[in-house]
């Protein structure tokens, strides 16, 4: 398998994974009861999105070596 497949398949698990990820813990601004004028109010107060970039990078490595290894292996 290429180094190009294997990150492809990187690529494709990260950004499942982020989309996975990004919805967990997340409370809106009406739910902390502090709206910033000018905002929509149900979005996130605190977004934390770098950590969840790193939570997102250190799930998706397992997942890409998985189907890397059921990709090559069981084909």
């Amino acid at each position: 398998m290429s180094i190009a497949t294997i990150l492809a398949i990187y690529g494709i698990s990260w950004w499942l994974t982020l989309f996975t990820i990004l919805p967990l813990g997340v409370k809106s601004q009406t739910e902390m009861g502090n709206v910033t004028p000018g905002t929509e109010a149900g979005a996130p107060a605190i977004p934390r999105l770098w950590r969840k970039v790193l939570i997102t990078s250190l799930v998706a490595m397992p997942v890409a070596a998985a189907l890397s290894f059921f990709i090559q292996y069981v084909e």
